[in-house]
């Protein structure tokens, strides 16, 4: 359906662009929204880069086993179900680390596996409590260092201002996120 949509706007700007003599503006407005967009990947492909090395070295180094000893208590409140020694826990983990830290392009990956994971747990063709979970702690996660969006606002006078808001709207967000899937999950 969206395709539809975004077709339709097209259409719709295009055939407005030649009843109105504009199709100059319009094609100089596409040429320079393709340029703008080439750049822009290019620049998030940097940051997702050095911060995906910077999770493997992490990761090497040891720095991901500590953060998941740490976050294991909070993890086996939010996944009871899940064996300790799972693997969907270690990639779920592993997501939260990569979340907290502001990756969210590197934890992509993670939550995939994680998922994959949990699907393969369930057996169901139904999600289950803990892929929900899953998904509404991805979903809202905690960033201490946004990073993308920082490098989104490179331009701006203090791209590093927006860390504060983040902090705030992240804390709520997955409070009441978590909140409201434990109350679902007691439901049944």
């Amino acid at each position: 359906m969206i395709n539809y949509i975004w077709g339709g706007l097209m259409t719709v700007s295009i055939a407005a662009a030649f009843l109105f003599g504009r199709v100059e503006e319009v094609a100089n407005a596409a040429m320079q929204g393709a340029t703008e967009a080439v750049t822009l990947s290019l620049s998030l492909l940097g940051v997702m880069c050095l911060w995906t090395g910077i999770m493997k070295i992490a990761q090497h180094a040891g720095v991901i086993a500590l953060f998941s000893k740490l976050l294991r208590p909070l993890t086996r409140f939010l996944f009871p179900r899940l064996p300790r020694d799972s693997e969907a826990l270690d990639a779920i983990v592993m997501n939260m680390v990569a979340n907290i830290f502001g990756m969210a392009n590197a934890a992509t990956p993670l939550g995939l596996k994680a998922m994959k994971e949990l699907s393969r747990i369930s057996k169901s063709q139904v999600a289950s409590h803990e892929m929900c979970m899953f998904a509404v702690i991805n979903t809202a996660s905690l960033q201490l260092i946004p990073s993308t969006v920082i490098a989104l606002r490179q331009g701006a006078s203090n791209p590093y201002e927006i860390i504060i808001p983040v902090w705030i709207v992240s804390v709520i967000t997955l409070a009441v996120a978590v909140t409201a899937a434990k109350l679902f999950a007691l439901k049944e």
